[in-house]
């Protein structure tokens, strides 16, 4: 099970017939809402129905039929198998850039590798930690960032004026 993500957590209940609200820690609610199944404490559980509601996903599991039941879930963390999520051509699971090597386009000068995605609303930011001295912001924008190469562990910039003071 090491391919399970965190995508989001149970929140509450929302009604007697045992729906929870979970809260995305993922895109969006209505990226829940499109899965079939989740894991919860290791467990594979089926998704029968699901919609969005105030930026929060309400759905109905598999075996969780009554307010009792689902009760038993609020705090739990909600899992997704990432190898079962397509993803659209430059969208990346956090967790897939995290570790990568920041290198220059034009001079394969190594700037050190991501250890954080910071989500701003406007475009991501990669936190960059160098071999040497202080962390480094990179943002996610086309004017920068030119490849993500998740096979080969390798993001290739090209840094605009002013953006790596070191």
């Amino acid at each position: 099970m090491e391919d399970l993500l965190v995508a989001g957590k149970i929140i509450n209940t929302h009604s007697l017939k045992g729906e929870v609200r979970i809260y995305p820690y993922c895109d969006s609610a209505k990226f829940l809402c499109q899965l079939k199944h989740i894991f919860i404490n290791n467990k594979r559980i089926d998704i029968r129905a699901a919609r969005e509601h105030k930026g929060q996903a309400l759905v109905k599991l598999d075996g969780i039929d009554d307010i009792e039941s689902a009760k038993l879930l609020i705090g739990s963390l909600v899992y997704i198998d990432k190898n079962e999520i397509e993803l659209e051509a430059g969208r990346y699971f956090i967790d897939d850039i995290i570790g990568l090597t920041v290198i220059d386009f034009n001079t394969s000068q190594n700037y050190g590798n991501v250890i954080n995605v910071i989500a701003t609303g406007a475009n991501d930011v990669f936190e960059v930690k160098p071999p040497e001295g202080k962390t480094l912001l990179i943002p996610k924008i086309d004017d920068v960032v030119k490849e993500i190469d998740i096979e080969n562990g390798i993001i290739r910039i090209t840094p605009i004026k002013g953006l790596l003071d070191i």
